[in-house]
């Protein structure tokens, strides 16, 4: 489980209700797979998750995660979405988890 947790990273920032839960994934997935996104082999897309907006994606190798989070930016965009929406990139990591279950 650790070295699983050091391969995911937590997106804040997705658009909610504009599209199907499993559509949504699958342009995460699509976003950061894309190597102009920094993005590589993508495990798995959790989507959606307890907080609104939020997904959880993990990749294969965790070199893929500090590659993605020196990225400056990410807009999601796709063409089924009308805009371009920014995410908030950052390290997954237990305390964060705990904090979002406080919330809860």
């Amino acid at each position: 489980q650790a070295a699983r947790s050091t391969r995911t990273i937590v997106i804040a920032g997705v658009p909610a209700g504009l599209l199907q839960d499993d559509v949504m994934a699958d342009i995460l997935t699509i976003h950061f797979q894309m190597s102009r996104n920094n993005g590589g082999d993508v495990e798995e897309v959790t989507y959606p998750t307890r907080n609104q907006g939020v997904a959880y994606i993990t990749f294969e190798d965790q070199e893929v995660v500090e590659s993605v989070l020196r990225k400056d930016q990410h807009l999601l965009q796709d063409k089924r979405l009308s805009r371009r929406y920014p995410l908030t990139v950052t390290r997954y990591n237990v305390s964060s988890c705990l904090i979002h279950l406080v919330v809860l």
